[in-house]
């Protein structure tokens, strides 16, 4: 079928953490909600009606994933990514950041070092924090108009020194956003090569948030970094989802690829009293998986052209903000540095004078003042009126 995804959908009064929180989270009503990460698109026709058959049969009682939802992931994985991976490996999860948590208490202790690359995705900060370790981080670095990967600053990293003699065996993780969630890109497979010998050689363990995996811009093609090597593969924990891709978050439903027995032993382990999902989201992503290629496809192109519309008109009307131009998300970083705000006086211009609800910059981490993070998973026309906000507070700012 052909996808309309400039219809709008009124949300509102849904339970939307996206659309009903405004007056608890910003103070006001009156927000054109462009935040959280979640689409205002209709999910796949196919899992509609996958879920709403499953509810048909009138008892939901305690499930399990069956055989054929292995078969769709697996298949999935290899036509999609060309990695092949193994029943045995898949473990079932509520939500990514869930298995995050998970792997943090599964292969760490209270004192241990955890390497991140701010600004990236919020929730990897508290996740440490509540795990009792350390965030160490390794800016991404960035030159004004792209963001890269510090490896020579991850090396050293590792290093002994006077201060730190004994700084290796402190750091035991590694969490990688990829594709890098906010600043949009998709790491090469060069970039992921050297990272990943960088974590081999001294032993620390990589944890891979994939979940974007599929939003690719334009020709941008995403490699899974458990993928490039048999050593990397049972050194990773490859975290992924169906619920950024089909819009199916509020299903709670994820996975880890945990190819090495040990480690998968202790993730298990460590998620005894945790739920591994429900019944309609397991049905959900076996769905999507099978039947959500066509909606893939429609979807890429559209998420590209707003994109493309949403860079275009910045450059023309607003040339005092940049838009880092993303390879992969539905997610556009805008450096608004140029108009020489501190971060929480850019807090109240953006909400109080653009009337618009994003992610402020500062939340992601060190490098991410001066920032603001723009959902473009939604119709065009959404775009536009955000574009005319944005401008016009812009234009009679003090």
């Amino acid at each position: 079928m052909i996808y309309d995804f400039d219809r709008l959908i009124d949300r509102r009064n849904t339970a939307s953490v996206k659309w009903d929180s405004n007056q608890a989270l910003f103070g006001r009503e009156s927000l054109l909600d462009m935040w959280v990460a979640d689409m205002d698109f209709p999910c796949p026709e196919q899992v509609v009606r996958a879920i709403r058959e499953r509810a048909e049969h009138p008892v939901f009682g305690y499930t399990y994933p069956e055989e054929s939802l292995y078969e769709a992931i697996m298949e999935r994985l290899e036509r999609h990514f060309d990695w092949k991976v193994k029943k045995e490996w898949i473990v079932f999860t509520a939500g990514v950041v869930n298995g995050l948590h998970l792997a943090l208490k599964a292969y760490t202790r209270p004192g241990d070092e955890v390497v991140i690359q701010p600004p990236v995705y919020y929730p990897f900060f508290n996740s440490i924090k509540d795990s009792g370790c350390l965030a160490l981080h390794n800016p991404l670095a960035f030159d004004g108009s792209r963001y890269t990967m510090s490896l020579t600053g991850l090396e050293n990293l590792f290093l002994a020194s006077e201060t730190f003699p004994v700084r290796s065996p402190r750091i035991k993780m590694f969490i990688l956003c990829s594709p890098h969630n906010p600043v949009g890109r998709v790491w090469t497979r060069e970039e992921l090569l050297t990272l990943g010998e960088i974590c081999l050689k001294n032993g620390c363990l990589l944890i891979s948030d994939e979940i974007h995996c599929d939003l690719m811009v334009g020709e941008s093609r995403h490699t899974v970094t458990a993928s490039l090597s048999e050593q990397l593969e049972r050194q990773t924990i490859t975290l992924m989802s169906a619920s950024k891709t089909f819009n199916l978050a509020g299903l709670d439903t994820s996975f880890a690829v945990i190819p090495d027995d040990r480690l998968r032993k202790e993730f298990v382990q460590a998620q005894a009293g945790h739920s591994t999902g429900n019944i309609f989201g397991l049905t959900a992503l076996e769905a999507a998986y099978r039947h959500g290629d066509q909606y893939l496809a429609q979807l890429k192109e559209y998420l590209t052209g707003n994109i493309e519309y949403f860079i275009a008109e910045v450059e023309k009307r607003m040339p005092a903000l940049k838009v880092i131009r993303p390879e992969g998300t539905y997610l556009a970083w805008v450096d608004m540095r140029g108009l020489g705000m501190s971060p929480l006086k850019l807090q109240s211009f953006i909400r109080d004078r653009a009337g618009l609800a994003l992610d402020d910059g500062f939340i992601f981490g060190p490098g991410g003042e001066g920032f603001q993070r723009f959902n473009l998973a939604c119709p065009r026309s959404v775009v536009a009126e955000a574009l005319a906000r944005l401008e016009e507070a812009v234009k009679t700012r003090p």
